[in-house]
């Protein structure tokens, strides 16, 4: 029985090619689109779960109190881990002090490779459970060990066993590889920590940590753990809340830091926080896309419902002869189902060679690494599952609706489909377009957004600003002479060193006062150390009192506050006037505007930037503009390798820098117009297969109207007319759900576009445009046929 089913439904999608090839072009689209964003969804919800005890690992997080306002951070005092370790080790297998990440050159044999890595202490490997190619995951107990990924470990030795084989860290520290582990995959918290180094030796190379007065009232490292079997999560993170608080001196607690352990499986989805509740994070997105794909697949089901229905008449002489001689209902319903899940397979087969072919270009603009899991059981059990889900959705009202067809009317020839029988597909091409018309508006209105950021003045001229990072201390060492070569050759016009790039933020302190500060504020300012030459690098635009400056001594107690800063401190006339740190004077000698530092959606942060002639993370390099780019790269480099002969040069454009804070907004912008795209070619493939059919339907009504004078245009006209308003209809629909749904999205900015009237006149004109385009040829030609042939017959 169901070899027949699918024979004659292999013959009816022959029989009908116009038919079944836009009916498969549309499904074949529809379920590419739904196949790949199932495969990012998988991805992103799958993210660290390669870690076998992912459900048992844990961050140690804080709350922190200022002003009112609850902000929330990762960062934590050196000291956590042994306090954690002293007071609550019950309630812990394993707890990890970790640093920052940061990129570290390794040295062998002349040969030198720059990787990102970490110090950890040394439960981290086991707590991981990563996955050992070499050596164990008691690697990192020796203060002069390090532990490297295999790919780092085969570009700096090859085929050669690198246990026991010395690297230079930094051109510094001789270290021994004591493991080597495979690769973290890219869905990993931890992916792309290709260098493992002691948490001791953090501790040594840092020896400003063991002079801090009040070790607990400065937070600079992260706390990762794993709980207990017993251990119970919310309870743990309740014992812990008072942890820091119970250790800070006095005059650090006006915070009031609350400690909590945040799980491992809510970093990646989870990661916003705002006013110490989690908002959320990167959920929103896998809600939005799947939403999206939803939809896209359930716009190529709405087609073969359409065609199928519209078809009714032509199928209609079938089914009466096949219920005359003794079909049954049920029968006649998976006669259609057959079709369509035939229909849904070949589909399938088309989607995953297109999703194959769109693969590298998705992963390229959703930043993943995605790939087909061909050899995965689940996958080929999930693509049955698809299939049958498709094809039962898209043939389940042509199924019930061509199976209820009275025989006897049938084949008296009396039958008629009614005047109501278009009506649900009508309905179906205006559900079509409104969910088109609402991808295509938030699209645009995605692409406002990150247009109306990028228009935002950052308040420096990143245009000709070089930043070198600062990796070694050889670096930081000789800035001075490397400064001076680097303004001797000419490339530059001004040389300066920070504590952060200038596209981001490293330090947030507090312990400020002032005169006529409010007790009850809480100083907690964005801080940058900067030399004198900071400013002229930046080009900042100073609107009271002056830059640093090399002619005042007393610069070395200066500081200059960002625009938002004073106005937080409230200060009439901030120029001259004293604030203090812990009770250290700090004279205030220029205003800045504000600049864009962290986030180009939200306001800016006060900030304040000290003068400072020790350390530094980052050269600030200004090209001089009348010289050739590449030339003036070239002269740097040989200035950076000349006096660090062991370090790579390594360098990048500060506007570069900015750029990347658009970069989650322009992926969700570029994905949601390919699918809006998509969405409105499937919605068109439908309106093409109707208009066809429709011409086919009224070829001697058109004949006749001819016959009697009418005109081209007036035949076009008498049939796109009924379309046109199926699409305003799906616009009055879709226009104000998009709007609605945007306006919230917006709410998550705090610097925000606004949805204009041009960006709904716009989409309303171009799905116009676009139904008239699709529909007009074949309307066109049925009104150009000739009467002659039409009326024949008659």
């Amino acid at each position: 029985m169901i070899r027949n089913y699918l024979k004659t439904a292999w013959r009816n999608l022959l029989k009908n090619k116009t038919f079944s090839l836009v009916n498969i072009a549309g499904l074949s689209a529809g379920m590419a689109v739904a196949l790949m964003i199932g495969l990012w969804i998988r991805d992103e919800l799958t993210f660290s779960k390669n870690h076998t005890n992912y459900s048992r690992i844990v961050q140690v997080m804080q709350h922190l109190t200022h002003n009112g306002v609850v902000t929330t951070q990762q960062a934590n005092p050196h000291l956590m881990g042994d306090a954690l370790r002293q007071e609550y080790g019950g309630d812990f297998k394993h707890i990890a002090m970790a640093s920052w990440p940061n990129t570290h050159f390794l040295s062998h044999n002349g040969q030198t490779i720059s990787r990102m890595g970490n110090y950890f202490e040394a439960a981290l490997p086991e707590m991981l459970t990563l996955d050992m190619k070499a050596g164990s995951r008691n690697g990192l107990q020796d203060v002069n060990a390090i532990m490297l990924s295999a790919t780092s470990a085969t570009a700096l030795f090859g085929d050669k066993d690198p246990i026991g084989q010395i690297i230079r860290l930094d051109n510094s520290t001789p270290l021994t590889v004591t493991g080597v582990y495979r690769d973290l995959p890219a869905n990993s918290a931890f992916a792309g920590m290709d260098v493992l180094l002691p948490w001791k030796l953090y501790l040594l190379e840092n020896t400003w940590i063991a002079g801090m007065s009040d070790p607990w009232g400065s937070g600079f490292c992260q706390t990762f753990a794993q709980l207990a079997d017993h251990a119970d999560l919310e309870t743990v993170s309740a014992k812990i809340r008072d942890l820091r608080m119970q250790h800070l001196q006095d005059a650090h607690k006006v915070a009031k830091p609350e400690v909590f352990l945040f799980p491992m499986r809510k970093w990646h989805l989870y990661g916003q926080w705002k006013d110490g509740q989690n908002i959320g994070g990167g959920i929103q997105t896998v809600w939005l896309f799947g939403i999206i794909g939803s939809f896209v697949l359930l716009l190529a089901c709405i087609n073969f419902m359409n065609l199928s229905t519209a078809r009714s008449e032509k199928r209609a002489r079938e089914v009466g002869i096949r219920k005359a001689i003794g079909s049954q209902r049920k029968q006649l319903i998976l006669q259609f189902f057959s079709e369509s899940v035939l229909l849904s397979c070949i589909g399938f087969l088309f989607a995953i060679l297109l999703s194959v072919l769109a693969l590298p270009v998705f992963n390229d603009i959703s930043g993943k690494a995605v790939q087909m899991p061909f050899t995965d059981y689940w996958f080929w059990g999930a693509g049955l599952a698809f299939i049958l889900l498709t094809g039962i959705l898209a043939g389940s009202y042509p199924a019930l609706y061509l199976s209820s067809f009275q025989p006897v009317k049938v084949l008296k020839g009396t039958f008629r489909p009614g005047k109501h029988a278009a009506t649900p597909r009508k309905a179906l091409v205006v559900l079509q377009f409104a969910v088109s018309i609402a991808l295509i508006i938030g699209t645009i209105v995605v692409f406002s957004q990150i247009r109306h950021a990028q228009n935002r003045s950052s308040a420096y001229n990143r245009d000709g600003l070089v930043v070198v990072p600062m990796f070694t201390g050889e670096l930081r060492e000789k800035y001075d002479i490397i400064r001076q070569d680097l303004l001797a050759r000419g490339t530059v016009t001004e040389v300066a060193k920070a504590s952060s790039p200038p596209s981001e933020i490293y330090a947030f302190n507090g312990g400020y006062t002032w005169e006529g500060m409010d007790p009850s504020t809480q100083g907690n300012f964005a801080c940058v150390d900067v030399s004198h030459e900071y400013g002229k690098a930046m080009q900042w635009q100073i609107v009271a009192g002056r830059d640093f400056s090399r002619a005042f001594a007393s610069d070395s107690n200066a500081v200059i506050l960002n625009e938002s800063a004073v106005k937080f401190m409230q200060l009439q006339d901030p120029v001259g006037q004293t604030i203090r740190r812990y009770g250290r004077p700090l004279v205030v000698v220029g205003v800045v505007k504000d600049i864009i530092m962290q986030s180009p959606y939200s306001p800016v942060m006060r900030g304040i930037f000290h003068f400072s002639n020790r350390g530094g993370n980052a050269f600030l390099l200004r090209l001089d503009p009348g010289k050739p780019v590449a030339g003036s790269i070239a002269a740097l480099q040989a200035v950076f390798e000349k006096h660090a002969p062991g370090v790579p040069f390594t360098y990048q454009f500060a506007d570069v820098q900015y750029k990347q804070k658009f970069l989650s907004e322009q992926r969700i912008g570029k994905l949601s117009a390919y699918f809006a795209g998509l969405a409105i070619f499937i919605s068109c493939l439908g309106l093409f297969g109707m208009a066809s059919f429709m011409a086919e339907m009224r070829v001697k009504e058109i004949g006749v109207r001819k016959v009697m004078g009418a005109s081209v245009f007036s035949l076009w006209r008498l049939m796109t007319a009924d379309f046109v308003m199926l699409v305003l209809i799906g616009l009055l629909i879709g226009i104000p759900a998009a709007w609605l749904g945007m306006q919230r999205w917006l709410e998550g900015y705090d610097y925000r576009t606004e949805i204009s009237w041009w960006m709904v006149s716009f989409t309303a004109l171009g799905a116009i445009a676009i139904a008239l385009m699709t529909v007009s040829a074949q309307s066109i030609r049925a009104a150009m046929t000739d009467p002659v042939k039409s009326l024949r017959p008659e």
